[in-house]
């Protein structure tokens, strides 16, 4: 090769990776939301039904903010989480079920998909927002999960606001508590699909798309009504109920159980990057298919660094929604209920 070819060669690539580079910066930020599966209408009041969607919609709405501000798709991810951690219709933080002890055992876990950098907390029971700790395993230790009495230490040395369990207790919660031990009473606790038990509100979850193009996931969770002996879900687990790269941000939320066993998040990410599926296909083959034929059930939400989106599930209904760059949010809480994504699929 000559020299002049090799400037030339060295001139293309630059312009390539300045091409590259500027694409990345022109990204349309995104935002997708849920706020668990396992909806039923019958267990939805209107007025349930309407706080179900301003919640949502607050949250959307705070981590569009962050986006419109030229923030990191890490933060819209927190935003948008801590929102629904704070709101006791979610099963996480303020609205977390109770294990079979009567305690309130929280997880939650969060990724950079640019770095792959990631953190999560499991088992903590003074965390107001588990999703901030988790953020703070990921930014200043070298670990990427801490548990347990562990992790509150290093959230009081972090700075991490702690508060009295009495702040996660909800009436609803402790009567979801009352009847499963009825039932444990009467036969013994059989392992239950933890939306079920939950019955319409559950697991909480983001995934984002900054206008840098790079992505982000997020998942919160209260666990399962009834749990013993430190059971711990997909949630806080990355690969099972959070994965980012920089292709792909999914966060899961149904039996963790499966989502542990087939490495949800990231199996459906691995499809998408080594079979070419669209996030429609590779949700449909995890969340619609897989899990399914083992026993679980559940749902996900899926951001691709093109700014498509899908919102699979195999339950009655789940609470979803996201919000692109004109800050409009669009939401959707049942099966078949209309929402047009992103890339103009249709959710099912």
């Amino acid at each position: 090769m000559t020299h002049s070819h090799a400037r030339l060669r060295t001139l293309c690539v630059a312009l390539c990776l300045g091409l590259a580079s500027q694409a990345a910066a022109a990204a349309d930020p995104v935002l997708v939301i849920h706020g668990g599966a396992g909806l039923e209408r019958k267990d939805v009041t209107p007025q349930d039904e309407a706080a179900i969607r301003a919640a949502l919609t607050l949250a959307l709405e705070k981590g569009h903010a962050a986006l419109a501000a030229g923030k990191p798709a890490l933060d819209a991810v927190t935003a948008a989480i801590t929102v629904l951690e704070d709101d006791p219709l979610f099963n996480a933080g303020k609205g977390a079920v109770f294990t079979h002890d009567g305690k309130n055992e929280l997880d939650a876990s969060i990724m950079d998909g640019a770095t792959l950098r990631a953190g999560a907390v499991a088992n903590v029971h003074h965390v107001k927002n588990p999703i901030l700790l988790a953020r703070a395993v990921m930014e200043h230790s070298p670990h990427v999960m801490l548990v347990g009495d562990g992790a509150e230490v290093f959230a009081k040395e972090q700075g991490i606001e702690l508060v009295d369990p009495g702040y996660f207790r909800t009436e609803r919660r402790w009567k979801q508590l009352q009847e499963a031990l009825k039932e444990d009473a009467a036969g013994g606790q059989a392992m239950r699909d933890p939306e079920a038990t939950t019955k319409h509100f559950g697991t909480v979850g983001a995934v984002a798309l900054d206008a840098q193009g790079h992505l982000a996931a997020g998942t919160s969770t209260g666990g399962m009504t009834d749990k013993r002996y430190g059971r711990v879900g997909d949630s806080p687990i990355i690969g099972a109920g959070t994965y980012a790269n920089g292709q792909c941000a999914v966060s899961g939320t149904g039996w963790g159980e499966f989502y542990i066993r087939v490495a949800a998040a990231h199996e459906i990410c691995a499809r998408m990057a080594y079979l070419h599926e669209t996030p429609a296909q590779a949700g449909e083959a995890v969340i619609i298919k897989q899990i399914p034929a083992l026993g679980g059930d559940g749902g996900a939400i899926i951001l691709a660094s093109d700014g498509s989106a899908a919102l699979p599930f195999n339950t009655e209904g789940m609470a979803r929604g996201w919000i692109g760059s004109d800050g409009v949010p669009h939401i959707a809480l049942y099966s078949g209920d209309p929402l047009p994504l992103p890339d103009a699929a249709k959710a099912p």
